[in-house]
C-alpha cells in the first residue's frame, strides 16, 4: 500500500500510493495529503501524521498531539462542509515544532468556540477548539482563493533539532 514517490531520496518516508480520493506527496520534512474526506481517508491521514513526524525526529508524545490536532481540524472541516469534502492536510516538521495546515473549500464556515469546559462529562462535543487552544495556541484561520486554511504549529523541539 505504501510506495516511495521519489526514489532519489531514500531517506524520505514511504507515502500511500494514489487512489481515487487519495493523493499524497512529499514536502520538506513532511507530507501533503489531498483527500476526499471519508472515515478511511481521515484514519490514514491521522496514522500518517504520527508516523511521518516521528521519522523526522519528533518524540512520540508530540507525534500523538500532532495526530490529535490533525484529527480535530480535519473533523471540523467535515462537520462544516459535509461528508466527502475535498480537503488538503499538510504536516511538516520545522525548527519550532510540527506545522499543520488544513484547507477546505468553504470560506464562510469558520470555527466557532462554544462555552464547554474540557472537563465537562456532560458535553458530547464542543471541546475541540479549546483543545486546540491548549495544544497549538495562536492557531489561525485564513481565507484562501479556494476556501479557507487553518494553520497552526505544535511547539516542540526534538533532540535532532537542538
Amino acid at each position: 500500500m505504501y510506495v516511495e514517490t521519489d526514489e532519489k531520496e531514500e531517506s524520505k518516508p514511504k507515502l500511500p500510493s494514489s487512489a481515487p480520493g487519495f493523493y499524497f506527496r512529499h514536502r520538506n520534512q513532511g507530507f501533503a495529503a489531498h483527500i476526499t474526506a471519508s472515515p478511511a481517508a481521515l484514519r490514514l491521514v491521522r496514522e500518517l501524521t504520527a508516523t511521518v513526524v516521528t521519522l523526522y525526529g519528533v518524540d512520540e508524545d508530540a507525534a500523538e498531539s500532532a495526530r490529535l490536532v490533525v484529527s480535530e481540524l480535519a473533523g471540523n472541516s467535515v462537520r462544516a462542509c459535509g461528508d466527502h469534502v475535498p480537503i488538503v492536510v499538510e504536516v511538516y516538521v520545522t525548527l519550532l515544532g510540527v506545522s499543520i495546515n488544513v484547507h477546505d473549500p468553504d470560506p464562510s464556515a469558520l470555527p466557532c468556540r462554544r462555552a464547554v469546559a474540557l472537563s465537562s462529562s456532560e458535553a458530547e462535543s464542543g471541546r475541540g477548539l479549546a483543545l486546540l487552544d491548549l495544544l497549538v495556541p495562536g492557531w489561525q484561520v485564513r481565507r484562501s482563493p479556494v476556501g479557507k486554511q487553518i494553520r497552526c504549529c505544535l511547539r516542540s523541539v526534538s533532540p535532532a533539532q537542538g
